[in-house]
C-alpha cells in the first residue's frame, strides 16, 4: 500500500470513530427527574434540544462538593457533560448518559471577604 491509501484509510477510520458517539458539555435546563430509573430530561440552552439521559453513574457536584442524585430536584439550570448514545430501557428511548453534572448554587457559596 502506498502512503496515500494508508492516509485515506486512517482518515475514514477517524471519521467513523467521531460518529460512533458524541461527548458534549454545556448548560441545560432540567425539565424532569425520574428517581426510580435515575433518568433526567434536559433541554439545551439556547437551542432547546431535549435529551433523556441516564444519570446512574454520573458524578454530581454542587459548588465543587459531591452531591446526591435527589438533590437535583432543587435546581433548574445545570451544567452537564454527556455522551450521546441511543439506548432503550423499559420502553423508553434514552438519548445518552450524563457523565458529569455540575451545579453552581450562589445561595450556598461562602460570602465574599470585603
Amino acid at each position: 500500500m502506498n502512503t496515500n491509501k494508508i492516509a485515506a484509510v486512517f482518515f475514514v477510520f477517524l471519521g467513523l470513530c467521531t460518529f460512533s458517539f458524541a461527548i458534549e458539555t454545556g448548560q441545560y435546563r432540567l425539565l424532569s427527574i425520574s428517581t426510580t430509573e435515575k433518568l433526567i430530561v434536559v433541554s439545551s440552552i439556547p437551542d432547546k434540544t431535549k435529551y433523556i439521559l441516564d444519570v446512574a453513574s454520573a458524578k454530581i457536584t454542587v459548588n465543587g462538593e459531591p452531591a446526591e442524585f435527589k438533590e437535583l430536584k432543587s435546581f433548574s439550570i445545570i451544567q452537564v457533560k454527556l455522551e450521546l448514545k441511543e439506548d432503550k430501557r423499559k420502553g423508553v428511548d434514552i438519548d445518552g448518559s450524563a457523565l458529569e453534572i455540575r451545579i453552581t448554587d450562589p445561595d450556598k457559596l461562602p460570602p465574599k471577604s470585603p
